[in-house]
């Protein structure tokens, strides 16, 4: 089992993985687009880590193809996110220091869908994701995307 521990400046030493993540907005832009993990059961917003030999934006297309079926477009970073008080201790001992960019995405092709990393899919208000078990800080991004700040930000 994965282990998020907490405490000052913790993740120092620990390997950095880079990943990206889509807030995908109904036409509306009313509801955001959620995935419920199929490891922990959380609801997150589509997104992963970037693999070598890829930029950032192939990264987000990609993971968000992979868990929804959905070809996106990305059309603006919302911001970045790194914590250096937390460490990510996976099950196979690797601890980790996750850095992600998240961003605005646009839904321009493909159909959605389950993958083996979801169990479910759907468009949900910020009223409705307040009950919801959100994995992480992905609360924070949706609202985040929602203030429609002019410039993406730093947390």
């Amino acid at each position: 089992m994965t282990q998020v521990l907490y405490g000052d400046r913790i993740s120092k030493g620990a390997e950095l993985r880079i990943g990206s993540c889509a807030i995908i907005f109904d036409d509306a832009h009313e509801k955001v687009l959620l995935t419920k993990r199929a490891d922990n059961g959380l609801w997150c917003v589509p997104g992963g880590r970037m693999e070598s030999g890829e930029s950032v934006e192939e990264c987000c297309q990609r993971e968000v193809f992979e868990e929804t079926g959905l070809e996106v477009r990305l059309e603006r970073l919302i911001g970045a996110y790194s914590n250096r008080d937390q460490l990510v201790i996976y099950p196979d001992g690797n601890k980790v220091q996750i850095v992600v960019l998240s961003f605005e995405a646009k839904i321009i092709g493909g159909k959605p869908g389950l993958s083996n990393e979801t169990t479910d899919i759907g468009f949900f208000t910020l009223a409705e994701i307040e009950s919801m078990p959100m994995h992480g800080r992905h609360k924070e991004r949706v609202e985040d995307a929602l203030a429609n700040r002019p410039s993406a930000i730093l947390r």
